[in-house]
Formats: structure tokens, sequence, C-alpha cells
């Protein structure tokens, strides 16, 4: 990996050269603990380091982290979906689609051959979070878990477990990631939503969530590309 201070996009590839010895270390831990239930880590040296661990695994992970590395500052917990959106991009909403082509075309995705970041994932939904042991100069680590589909239905998230008991902090974190995405989180009572009035049907942060006004009203930002003043003249000298 090329240090962020050096890279270059019109430079050739290097090798690697930069380390992160903290970092490395506590994945080493974590992996000889993990075993099998660690599925993928990914260090950005100096930066931060993820770990996607099995769903059986979440809580567990996150209380270790805690209750003996130390990392009891909790930031966030959010979700994801990987999917490719089905209505295409909402700014070329002018243009016409093949909406329904589109929509089945996305829906017929195999999950297992998503892009889902660092540290890989199997499903389309993921969830994850970023804890922090600030008594080690701010150490932080993004824990990410796939989220495993309801009856086998890949479009269709289930739940994994709740981390209230252990970072009692995440409590509107995964109501909201309940309310937005639809993933359930085993034994969070309190799973009422925060933003959307009650009846109100669907996930709005889901791929497949259509946004109406979009199809009906253009993306306000679109315009008709036109040739700039110089270009229109060197087009014309051209021409002589």
């Amino acid at each position: 990996m090329i240090p962020l201070s050096s890279a270059d996009p019109e430079a050739p590839e290097q090798e690697a050269t930069e380390t992160d010895e903290r970092r490395e270390a506590l994945l080493a831990g974590l992996a000889e603990r993990l075993g099998e239930d660690l599925l993928g880590s990914h260090i950005l040296p100096g930066r931060d380091l993820w770990i996607r661990v099995t769903p059986a695994a979440w809580v567990s992970t996150m209380r270790h982290l805690r209750d003996d590395l130390g990392f009891r500052f909790f930031e966030f917990l959010s979700a994801i979906d990987w999917l490719p959106s089905p209505y295409g991009r909402y700014e070329e909403a002018a243009v016409d689609v093949d909406l329904p082509a589109l929509r089945a075309e996305a829906l017929a995705t195999d999950p297992s051959t998503l892009e889902t970041g660092v540290a890989g994932g199997d499903t389309r939904y993921q969830v994850f979070a970023r804890v922090m042991n600030l008594a080690e100069r701010d150490l932080g680590i993004i824990v990410k878990v796939d989220v495993p589909p309801v009856d086998a239905d890949p479009h269709l998230p289930g739940a994994i477990g709740t981390i209230v008991a252990i970072y009692p902090g995440a409590d509107w974190n995964e109501r909201e990631v309940h309310e937005m995405y639809g993933i359930g989180f085993e034994g969070n009572p309190n799973l009422r939503n925060l933003y959307l009035p009650t009846g109100f049907e669907g996930h709005p942060l889901r791929k497949d969530y259509p946004l109406l006004a979009r199809h009906v009203k253009p993306w306000p930002g679109i315009v008709d590309v036109e040739a700039m003043p110089d270009e229109a003249g060197d087009e014309e000298e051209g021409d002589e």
C-alpha cells in the first residue's frame, strides 16, 4: 500500500513500505482469539484497522474489545447496502432508463459477488461499528459483520445481536439502522422509529427503495453540457 502522503494517481504502482506495528500486533491477537470467526481484515497504516467477524462472534468480539483490550469509547454503529442501485443514477433521471430491467438485474445479483469494501463481505447488508482505546493514543478499530438474509432470501436482511449491554450509546444507532434498513438486533426491545412517522412503510436507505420524486422531477443539478467558448473557437479554427 502506498502511503497517503505520497500517492500519485499518475505515478506507476509501487510496493508498500509503510508498516504499523501497533495495529499489526492488535490484529495478530484478535486473529489468535477469534480463529475462524475472523473472516477478513485490513490495515491502513497509521490510520485505522478493519476486521470482519461472523454474526456468531459479533457480540463477543465487541465485549472482548471493551473488557479485555480497553476499547471503552463507542464512536458509532451504522450499516450499508451493497446492492447496485436498481434505478440507475438519479442525477440522470432526465434520460430514458429501462427501470424494470435495471431492477431485475440488480435484484438478481449474487450477494457474494458484490464489492463490499475493505475486509470483504458475503452478504448484501453489513453492519459496522467503530470503537476506540483512548489510552493507546486514540487507537481505533472498525468491526464489520455480514447480516444474514431472512429465510435464505439474499435480498432481505435478518438480524444480529445487540451490543447495547456493552455500549449503551449504540441504542440510538441500532434503532436508526433498524428503521432505515430493516435490520434486526436480537435482544434490543427498543427498536422504535426515530425519524419516520408511525405506519410508514419501507426502509429508505435500502438501494431498492425508490425515491419517487426523482422519477417525476429531474435532479436539480442537471444541465445541458455545452462546449466552452474556447473549445468552440478551437473547433472553428480546425475547420478552416
